[in-house]
């Protein structure tokens, strides 16, 4: 058994990143200044978006992108319950109704045939789920948004680095990304918005820092604008220069944090292929680059004769850390008790709701980890 714990993530921060922050710290003007700016023109430019705001999380994105839309009462928008609940408590706060797409048993991600179903004329917003650093093939998807006139947006979260047909995702249509620190790149806490929509994006500038007419850092007068004025309510989910000195560094090593993730990808799969026990999530089928950010498996729990959470609580004995990405929403008390969902609408989801586990994956790890974790599974599924 490994003496020390091994965490199913751990950000990887180099000094010269932690000398970019104290830079920050020294300089006198640590909230939104010129590291967010120039934070924001090195991702739009790595993604070949029109343009990206730099935000404090991805949830705060969300946010502006319904306030944006102006979607409230009666509106109704389209993800999948396998996602992080804050979207859909977005939804909700913004008094509009979620709809659950099923997702796809293998790849966990909607695709357009499961979407179409969800459709209504109050469809307002379609919300597809790039998962664990994979591509949803958007294509379809694209073209069924377009030809019944309703808004798209990319939960990007897990997509950092991730290429759909040779395409970043960020480079078409509207992505909100995550700088959490279990996320591929961090900032901390943080996100972007990226979009190709010149009108969205001033909104969502707009909208960010109070509803004020101008940025909080006017890049032409390299300072605040004391004209500046409230053009709409609005809100604060600015990125601060700490923040954007940090995500700097890290997005000039994304693609070789992607490639040592894709390395001890490859190794969990050849080291697991023998453990019947564990189902891995299957490769999408068209064109893309993972950027692995989960390393996710299901637990076949006949099979095995032990629950998921009895496999993560054993795997933890073993100085092994485990995550759960993600329990359905609409599992979830609130939603469960709100929406009253039957059991057995969204099958795929609630199959893999129950079975599925993340095991360690981050760039600082080494082979020898690997095995030990392999080691640690195999020992609990022979008890």
């Amino acid at each position: 058994m490994r003496k020390d714990f091994l965490p199913f993530s751990r950000p990887s921060i180099s000094e010269e990143e932690i000398a970019a922050v104290d830079e920050v710290l020294r300089s006198g003007w640590i909230t939104t200044g010129p590291k967010t700016a120039g934070f924001e023109e090195m991702f739009h430019r790595y993604c070949g978006a029109g343009g990206a705001v730099a935000l404090s999380s991805a949830t705060g994105g969300m946010d502006l992108l319904l306030a944006a839309l102006d979607i409230g009462p009666g509106d109704e928008v389209v993800t999948p319950s396998m996602t992080w609940v804050s979207t859909v408590n977005l939804i909700v706060r913004h008094g509009a109704t979620p709809v659950f797409a099923d997702v796809d048993r293998d790849t966990l991600m909607v695709n357009a045939e499961l979407l179409k179903p969800c459709l209504s004329e109050f469809t307002r917003l379609i919300v597809p789920v790039h998962f664990a650093g994979a591509a949803v093939d958007m294509g379809p998807i694209r073209r069924l948004a377009a030809d019944n006139r309703i808004h798209l947006a990319e939960d990007a979260a897990h997509a950092a680095g991730t290429e759909y047909r040779g395409e970043k995702i960020g480079r078409r249509g509207t992505a909100i990304f995550s700088f959490h620190p279990i996320k591929n790149m961090t900032t901390g806490e943080g996100g972007m918005f990226c979009s190709d929509a010149p009108a969205l994006l001033d909104r969502v500038r707009r909208l960010k820092f109070h509803g004020l007419g101008v940025d909080a850092y006017d890049r032409r007068q390299q300072g605040r604008s004391p004209q500046a004025e409230v053009l709409e309510p609005g809100y604060k989910y600015n990125m601060t220069d700490i923040a954007a000195a940090l995500g700097t560094g890290q997005l000039g090593r994304l693609d070789s944090f992607i490639a040592r993730r894709t390395e001890l990808a490859q190794y969990y799969l050849e080291r697991l292929a023998t453990v019947d026990e564990l189902l891995p999530l299957a490769m999408p089928a068209w064109e893309q680059r993972h950027a692995w950010h989960l390393f996710i498996v299901r637990l076949d729990i006949d099979r095995a004769g032990i629950s998921r959470n009895s496999f993560m609580a054993e795997l933890q004995k073993k100085n092994i850390g485990t995550g759960i990405h993600f329990r359905a929403v609409h599992e979830q008390k609130y939603y469960r008790e709100t929406l009253k969902l039957p059991p057995g609408i969204l099958p795929a989801t609630e199959w893999n709701s129950e079975r599925i586990c993340s095991l360690p994956l981050f760039p600082a790890m080494t082979m020898d980890d690997v095995d030990d974790v392999v080691a640690a599974i195999k020992e609990v599924l022979v008890r």
